[in-house]
């Protein structure tokens, strides 16, 4: 089965991912000095941010009128969903930050120049980050996933204040809810201003 619309999907159809305790050990984890280039050309440098950063990751987004990386895409769990997850994130941009998000990230093994298309294409008002060297990954030991002799990141939603992962959201699913789940969050553990 593949769903052919990016962002309409029937989540019953999708298999769920479970928790495999890939991302147990990320909560109180500092993270690394490791500059990633964004999508609006800056190097960001995650541990360097102030304040209370929310970064989401997935395996990889889509392309209107591209065939998926591998045919049966839709039934690896957790692999469906990066653009409703993104767009999730896009909506409630506002929200997040009002709830005391003073950065907001998407984050990928994607390429940059793919990002920076995508991130235009669906009017990102925040940055996406790209590890395509995997070195934020392979330094928090993220959770990944091959497909396709690629390694991806496993869909998860990282709160971090002042470079410390203070709680992280895994596994995330439906993809389209990971935001106002962390939107939520955010409301009912604020920091002090």
């Amino acid at each position: 089965m593949n769903q052919k619309n990016l962002l309409d999907v029937d989540w019953s159809q999708i298999p769920a991912p479970t928790d495999d305790g890939a991302a147990d050990h990320l909560p109180g984890m500092t993270i690394p000095p490791v500059g990633l280039r964004a999508t609006d050309d800056t190097l960001v440098v995650l541990s360097a941010l102030p304040g209370r950063t929310v970064v989401f990751a997935y395996p990889r987004t889509g392309e209107p009128g591209k065939v998926s990386l591998v045919e049966d895409w839709d039934m690896i769990p957790g692999a469906r969903g990066c653009t409703p997850q993104t767009c999730s994130f896009r909506d409630l941009f506002g929200e997040l930050k009002a709830a005391g998000a003073a950065h907001v990230f998407g984050l990928s093994t994607q390429s940059n120049a793919y990002q920076i298309e995508m991130a235009s294409r669906l009017h990102l008002p925040f940055p996406v980050l790209s590890d395509e060297k995997l070195e934020l990954t392979d330094a928090l030991r993220l959770p990944t996933m091959e497909i396709a002799g690629l390694t991806m990141i496993k869909r998860l939603a990282l709160i971090v204040d002042d470079a410390r992962i203070t709680h992280v959201f895994y596994p995330v699913f439906p993809p389209d809810r990971n935001a106002g789940d962390v939107l939520a969050w955010l409301k009912d553990h604020r920091v002090a201003a």
